[in-house]
């Protein structure tokens, strides 16, 4: 059964290029010219993914996506922005997209992200299915929290602390922070971090990681704590305290 993707594009060429390029890698899409009848094709088609640009009409692609978390719905969405500042793209991580492409982009940028977001939605195996052996970033076990430099993280529940404070993370926030304690005190290559959330490497160009790993540090550091994400500057990030 392919995939599908409900697209809200408002630029017809844009719209039209990128519903043949997705139909044609397989998947069924659904695509409309404004945040409104994003909204309405949303809650009547219910999408295995959403593709929303930022600037519509009516209503854009952020409001779009906030309206669709605060009525619990947590289907993956991806954001297709030209706006380049951090803020922006800070933005639309604090109305609860997964993901973003910036303008003008590579269709087979939008083709692995989608691949991405679509993996870390698929449900997890049962237990009655063989385990997969352990990996940097593999799902834990039922049941076990995942403990490192203070933080709490329960992989299953999909829930984390820092202390006694329990984190509201994003999707792709979540998976970042899990790659990292699972790998505590050791030095994540750009690469790799690349390769395990998003199933891609971007290349040292792509500002992706740096953005998703700023807004971490925001939601985990607190006034007088020591700093738990350390970047080690041209090789990637660990996680240690101090």
């Amino acid at each position: 059964m392919p995939h599908t993707v409900l697209l809200a594009e408002d630029d017809r060429a844009i719209r039209n290029a990128l519903e043949r390029a997705l139909t044609l890698e397989g998947y069924r899409v659904t695509a409309v010219a404004d945040g409104v009848e994003a909204l309405a094709q949303a809650h009547r088609s219910r999408p295995d993914v959403l593709v929303l640009d930022v600037m519509m009409p009516g209503i854009d692609g952020l409001q779009v996506c906030r309206v669709l978390r605060a009525e619990g719905d947590r289907t993956p969405v991806l954001i297709l922005t030209a706006l380049v500042e951090t803020a922006d793209r800070i933005a639309g991580l604090d109305a609860g997209a997964d993901d973003y492409v910036l303008k003008p982009f590579d269709v087979e940028e939008v083709f692995a992200r989608l691949r991405a977001l679509l993996r870390r939605a698929a449900p997890a195996p049962t237990e009655s299915e063989p385990a997969a052996a352990q990996e940097a970033g593999a799902p834990a076990p039922s049941g076990r929290l995942l403990e490192a430099a203070g933080l709490r993280m329960d992989p299953q529940a999909r829930r984390a602390w820092r202390g006694d404070r329990e984190l509201e993370l994003t999707r792709t926030e979540f998976e970042l922070l899990e790659l990292l304690i699972r790998n505590a005190g050791v030095v994540l290559e750009h690469s790799t971090i690349y390769d395990r959330i998003w199933g891609y490497d971007f290349g040292p160009g792509s500002k992706n990681l740096a953005v998703y790993v700023g807004y971490l540090r925001r939601k985990l550091d607190e006034p007088g704590a020591p700093q738990l994400i350390h970047t080690v500057r041209g090789v990637g990030y660990v996680l240690r305290e101090g």
